[in-house]
């Protein structure tokens, strides 16, 4: 079969691992002081956002990754009003956020406000309206910066970045020190999540350095995975709290569901999260094996994968 490169969205996995999207055309492409854009709309999930040279979500199912990112987090929270993300440019993460009726502040801080305007002009089904709700407030700017300086304590904080492996600024979000200094900055029941890349056969060395790195800083992890096809396969996720995360049944899951949300979930409920957070053996024999601690400067993470 061939493919001609006009026709087809090329998107690196891994270097010896490429998919290839069939593309109706290109709605934007460009470069803001952050990084690089790319915005095509493709057969296969329709519109996608790519950053540097990678895929970050599409419209057929970025609701699978967000949903996953937040509902764990609010819905294992006894009662969340102010909630924090960190970068979520596309503005779905806050869209699921403002579904829970006891949220009473989402602040989104991301440091590419470029980027923002982009996704609300090209992909305004990721927002959905979230900036327009009057809970909700963008800050443009730094979130190591704002965490530092916020006065007040969150009830989850949301870490919705682009990966520590990518080479990029992200890096200083992933390290022991700043997520000692995030779990200062929750509630003393507050709840993290922190985005948590591929959760592969190919890959799982982000994965398995996130909650290693947030167990060294003194939180109690809970790694989780789900599949997200546009991603190429499973992508993980990680719980983290100062006090010892609850555990739920997936009919009190789904009772919260009811009772706090404005919307039912389309991917998640209370089994889905059983079998996200029921890893395979050969991933907990990784995460037990894989014992790296994510450092400012770490030599392994300032390499493109």
């Amino acid at each position: 079969m061939d493919f001609p490169e006009a026709d087809w969205y090329r998107d690196p996995i891994r270097p010896a691992h490429v998919q290839f999207f069939k593309q109706r055309r290109v709605l934007f492409t460009g470069q803001t002081r952050f990084q690089a854009v790319r915005i095509v709309d493709t057969e296969a999930f329709g519109r996608l956002l790519e950053l540097d040279g990678k895929t970050q979500s599409t419209q057929g199912d970025e609701f699978i990754y967000h949903e996953a990112l937040v509902h764990p987090a609010l819905l294992l929270h006894p009662d969340p009003k102010r909630v924090l993300i960190a970068g979520g440019g596309e503005g779905a993460t806050l869209r699921e956020v403002l579904l829970h009726r006891g949220v009473r502040e989402a602040v989104m801080v991301d440091i590419d406000g470029e980027l923002v305007e982009l996704c609300r002009r090209h992909l305004p089904e990721w927002s959905a309206g979230a900036f327009d709700d009057p809970r909700a407030r963008l800050v443009i700017g730094d979130a190591l910066v704002y965490l530092q300086e916020a006065p007040t304590l969150f009830d989850v904080i949301i870490m919705d970045i682009t990966d520590p492996a990518d080479g990029g600024p992200s890096l200083a979000l992933f390290t022991q020190d700043f997520y000692t200094m995030v779990l200062q900055r929750l509630t003393p029941n507050g709840i993290l999540v922190v985005q948590s890349g591929a959760a592969s056969l190919e890959s799982s060395e982000v994965f398995s350095a996130v909650a290693h790195t947030l167990a060294t800083a003194g939180a109690k992890v809970r790694p989780y995975r789900t599949t997200v096809a546009s991603f190429g396969g499973d992508w993980g996720f990680t719980l983290a709290s100062k006090l010892p995360l609850p555990a739920v049944t997936p009919a009190e899951l789904d009772e919260r569901i009811a009772k706090r949300m404005s919307k039912v979930p389309r991917s998640f409920d209370g089994v889905t999260y059983v079998g996200m957070a029921a890893l395979p053996k050969w991933l907990r024999v990784r995460l037990a094996a894989e014992r790296h601690v994510i450092t400012a400067n770490d030599p392994v993470f300032l390499q493109t994968t």
